[in-house]
Formats: C-alpha cells, sequence, structure tokens
C-alpha cells in the first residue's frame, strides 16, 4: 500500500471465533484486532495491562517503548506511514499523563490511533484506589475523538470496535478506551468488525462554483496542507496543478510533503504568521486551499487577504478547519474524491505557467558548521528512497531550501509544535516500511525529550539514521526571542550534552561532527549501517527569521 494510503473500506479476515459462543474479552478483543489488522502492539506495561498481556500470542507483535510518550509517538509514525489505525496500550492515569503531549500532537497530526488504557479492578473504584483513574475517558479530552470507560465489562470489545471506526473516519485521529484490569475475564460474545466508509464526497454544485471561479482566474495560486499526502491523493493533486498551470504553495506548518519541492510549479512555503500569509499570495486573483486550514498561525497579526475580497475556496475533510476558515468558501470532502471531480470540471488552461522559483546556491563549508551545508550534504548522501521525519524547529527554512522533499510519503513533522514527537515517530515509521531509510532529523532540544527511543530503534534493528543538528540550545526560542523582541531570557542554552555515548548507552553507534571534512564520511557510515546509527552535528548557533516571506 502506498505511503499514507488506506482502503476506504476495512478489509475483513475471516472470524475466528464462532458469533454467538461465549469467549472472555480478552479473546473477543485478540480475535477484533487480528480482523481489523491492528497485530502490532505499541505500550509501555504496568500492573493494570497484566491480565491483557496474559500468554501473549505469537501472531501479535508487541513492541515496547520506555515512556508513555514514545509509545504514543511511535503509534502515530505506524499509523501515518501505514495508512491504517495503530494499537497503543498505557498503563492508568499516570500513562495517559506522561502521553498526554504527545496525544495533543497525534490529534493535530490527524493520526488514527486506538488508546487502550489500563484501569484498576472495578470493585476498588468507589474506594479510590492506587492506581485508579478518576474519571478516566474524559482525562484525554478534548484532544481524543471519543473515548469511553465501558460501564460492563462486556461492552469491551464493541467499545474498541467503536474506537476504531471513529480513529478512521475522517479527519483521522485518536480514541480511548479505559479498561478495568478485571474485564479481561469475563465471558461476553464475539465482536465482528464492520465494513464501514470513511471517505466523505464534496457537494457538487459548490464544485461547479469553485470551478467556474478558477476557470475565470488570471492569476490562481494553490495552497495545499497535509491532507492530499495523507489520502494517497498526490497524483490528482499534480494534474490539477498542471492543468491550471497554477504556483503551489505549501501550509503553514504542514505536516507532511504537500507538493513535490522539484518540481516548477512549487513556489515555497507559507510562514506562520497573517502579514507574511498576506504577503505571500499577494498578486494573486484567487486562493484555493487544499487540505489545509485557512491558515494556521503562530504570531498574530492581521492578514489581509480576509478583507480584501480575494476569493477563497478550501477543500478539506476536516469539519474544524472548514469552520474556522477566515473567509471564502468551504466545501467538505475528502481528497481522493475532490480533487478528480474538480478537474474533470476544468477545462485546459490558457494562462502562462509561472517561472520556476529561483534555487539556492550551494553553501560553502565554514566553521562553525552552517545547518545549510549540513543539509545540502544530507541530501547528497542519504538514499533516494529515504523518508525523513523533522522535529528541528529553528532549521526548518535552511532543511526546505537544501533538503527538498520529492516523493509522496517521503516526508513527516509533527502538526502540533510540541517537542519529543519525531524520534519516536521515526521509529514507527520505520516499521511500518520495512527496508526503508529512515531519516530522523532532530534538534539537540527536541533529542532530549525522547531520547528513550533509540533503545526500541536498537532493539528491532531499524535502518534508522539519527541526525543530530546540534546548536547547543532551544534555537527556535532564540528566533522567536526575535520576533517578539525579548533580550536576555533564561532557560534557552543547552551545554554539555554528549548524545553520541548516551546513544551509544542503548547500543546505538554514533559519531559527533564538528567540521566539513568529516561529515561526509560520517553520513556515509551511518548510511552504510543496518541497524540505527546516530550523527551529531555541531552547527553555528545563527538566530534565523520563522516567519518571513514564503521562499
Amino acid at each position: 500500500m502506498p505511503h499514507g494510503q488506506a482502503d476506504s473500506t476495512h478489509a475483513l479476515a475471516p472470524h475466528a471465533l464462532v458469533p454467538h459462543a461465549l469467549v472472555t474479552v480478552r479473546e473477543a478483543v485478540l480475535a477484533l484486532m487480528r480482523e481489523l489488522g491492528m497485530t502490532t502492539v505499541f505500550g509501555n506495561p504496568g500492573s493494570t495491562e497484566l491480565p491483557f498481556l496474559d500468554r501473549w500470542p505469537e501472531d501479535f507483535r508487541y513492541v515496547l517503548g520506555l515512556q508513555e510518550s514514545c509509545v504514543v509517538g511511535m503509534a502515530d509514525g505506524f499509523a501515518r506511514a501505514s495508512g491504517r489505525a495503530a494499537f497503543c496500550n498505557l498503563h492508568s492515569a499516570v500513562g495517559v499523563g506522561h502521553a498526554a503531549g504527545n496525544i495533543f500532537t497525534a490529534y493535530r497530526n490527524q493520526a488514527p490511533l486506538v488508546i487502550t488504557v489500563g484501569q484498576q479492578a472495578r470493585s476498588l473504584l468507589p474506594g479510590n484506589p492506587f492506581l485508579g483513574a478518576t474519571e478516566a475517558a474524559n482525562f484525554p479530552r478534548p484532544y481524543v475523538k471519543w473515548s469511553i470507560e465501558p460501564a460492563r465489562a462486556e461492552d469491551v470489545p464493541g467499545a474498541i470496535a467503536h474506537a476504531h471506526r471513529i480513529a478512521m473516519q475522517r479527519p483521522w485521529g485518536p480514541t480511548l478506551v479505559s479498561i478495568p484490569m478485571d474485564d479481561w475475564s469475563v465471558p461476553t460474545r464475539p465482536v465482528a468488525a464492520r465494513r464501514v466508509s470513511v471517505d466523505v464526497a464534496p457537494d457538487p454544485a459548490l464544485l461547479d462554483m469553485m470551478a467556474e471561479a478558477l476557470g475565470r482566474a488570471a492569476r490562481p495560486v494553490l495552497v495545499v496542507g497535509p491532507e492530499v499526502d495523507q489520502e494517497g491523493a498526490g497524483p490528482a493533486l499534480l494534474a490539477l496543478a498542471e492543468r491550471l498551470g497554477a504556483p503551489v504553495l505549501a501550509s503553514p506548518f504542514a505536516s507532511r510533503m504537500a507538493f513535490p519541492e522539484d518540481h516548477p510549479l512549487f513556489a515555497g512555503f507559507l510562514p506562520a504568521a497573517p502579514g507574511a500569509v498576506a504577503q505571500g499570495l499577494a498578486g494573486h486573483d484567487l486562493v484555493a486551499v487544499i487540505g489545509a486550514p485557512v491558515f494556521t498561525f503562530h504570531v498574530a497579526g492581521e492578514c489581509g487577504l480576509f478583507h480584501d475580497g480575494t476569493p477563497v475556496f478550501q477543500l478539506t475533510s476536516d469539519i474544524e478547519a472548514a469552520a474556522a476558515a477566515g473567509t471564502g468558501t468551504a466545501i467538505l470532502g475528502s481528497m481522493r474524491l475532490a480533487l478528480p471531480a474538480l478537474l474533470s470540471r476544468l477545462g485546459a488552461a490558457s494562462r502562462a505557467v509561472p517561472p520556476p522559483r529561483e534555487r539556492p546556491p550551494a553553501p560553502p563549508p565554514a566553521a562553525p558548521l552552517p545547518a545549510e551545508y549540513l543539509f545540502a550534504a544530507l541530501r547528497r548522501s542519504m538514499p533516494q528512497d529515504a523518508i525523513v521525519v523533522e522535529e528541528a524547529p529553528s532549521h526548518r527554512p535552511a532543511l526546505q531550501r537544501h533538503l527538498p522533499i520529492t516523493r509522496w510519503g517521503g516526508f513527516y513533522t509533527m502538526a502540533s509544535g510540541g517537542l519529543g514527537y519525531s524520534l519516536p515517530a521515526a521509529v514507527g515509521v520505520a516499521m511500518a516500511q520495512p527496508g526503508t531509510r529512515v531519516v530522523a532529523v532532530i534538534g539537540d532540544g527536541s533529542m532530549m525529550y525522547s531520547i528513550q527511543a533509540i533503545w526500541t530503534a536498537v532493539q528491532h534493528r531499524l535502518p534508522l539514521t539519527i541526525v543530530v543538528v546540534n546548536n547547543a540550545g532551544y534555537g527556535a526560542m532564540r528566533s522567536f526571542s526575535r520576533v517578539l523582541g525579548v533580550e536576555g531570557a533564561p532557560g534557552i542554552e543547552l551545554p554539555g550534552l554528549d548524545f553520541v555515548s548516551l546513544a551509544a548507552g542503548m547500543g546505538c553507534p554514533g559519531r559527533r561532527v564538528e567540521e566539513a571534512g568529516g561529515l561526509e564520511a560520517a553520513l556515509a557510515e551511518a548510511f552504510a549501517e543496518d541497524g540505527p546509527r546516530l550523527v551529531d552535528v555541531a552547527v553555528d548557533h545563527a538566530v534565523p527569521h520563522l516567519y518571513q516571506k514564503a521562499k
């Protein structure tokens, strides 16, 4: 199955249990998970999960993460790269608390997860017991699509089936089921997986209106977000852009590739600042936002586009994104249905194709090493089919200039801004795409949020190259201080971190690079390694401006 693409229905395998025979809750859940294709379980176990893990079946794979945030990040990466819901098993209230940051990120990423959480025995719950979770279903809200602690043990299999259906309904997202530990042995009846449509067709009349407006426009522009790659609709988008002869911009904070970045129609990245967005879209007489919000901002300001009368059309499967649009016409629909339907309504464009954007020259080596030089070297060194998972927010402009992503399913990052996601996500992506090299590009500050994920990569001998972009501090905070005019803020510098030693302590070899002369050899060595390997690259402390005009 292509990266990020899911079937429109849930494939059903033969049911292993007799429909009307009584079985235990555990037997019913395992049979349901087999039908749904959720036989890889990401977890960090505690006492309340042991009855579920008892006599673990041989046809299931248990992926151990050493901290619950890593567990959710790995499951998120696996789900997004496979296009299927991932199963995640956490420990009681404290485990959900540890995982909360990456649950929030999974919600923003639209990652389909079924999260089960252990709960104390039902007989103890009235007495506020040790490990008891008060209002367990409410704890992760509003950052799960649906959550429940079933009223009866017999309802647990049905609740998990329900959670799966909601997780896989667009927009995808995490769901959660809290399960008391003594529920697993209670007799119940099997629950069969249902075949459920996951796509929504767009309104034909509104598509007609959008096609007519695009046909009249002299200088339209497409602003594209992660829903296109998520749905495997990249070829349809490419055909639409080429039919229109319109430039394509990546939406602010797009968490996947929006458009092949070496294509002549690709015009760059919109920053997350209202004024810069308005500047980047100036001169266009129609804006078509496809698979993205209108727009995701990070700094305050006024976006003139919302008031100057420029027509704005939005195609999205996310009702919240549609409702939040600042202006224009929003059309709800799945990308894989909406884009071909829109294309079929368009005639051949007669407008001139815009000139391709200027390519920056290869940066020269220098001391200290510029991040731009690192990314250019990485582009030359990594395999063509490698998948990049990024969490180096202060260096993202440099990465976008010198490490273009050209293949659908070739890039993942977090939509939330929360650190500690991308290293475990890279582990999950590597497990979902066996045999494909995954390159985790991680800032030094980000590494310390979820460094435990290295251990899981080592245990599974994953083809994972970890590149630490080490500027000895929280570079994004340096940059944002510049945006806000803040000086002398504490807590930004990070001296004394030895990532090679930290990785070695978990069985991952590594190498420190401080000069341009050793970079190419270190990267070549890392890509030749069968299992995970770390390259810690010291880069300069230059403070980039994150919210300039699209480039």
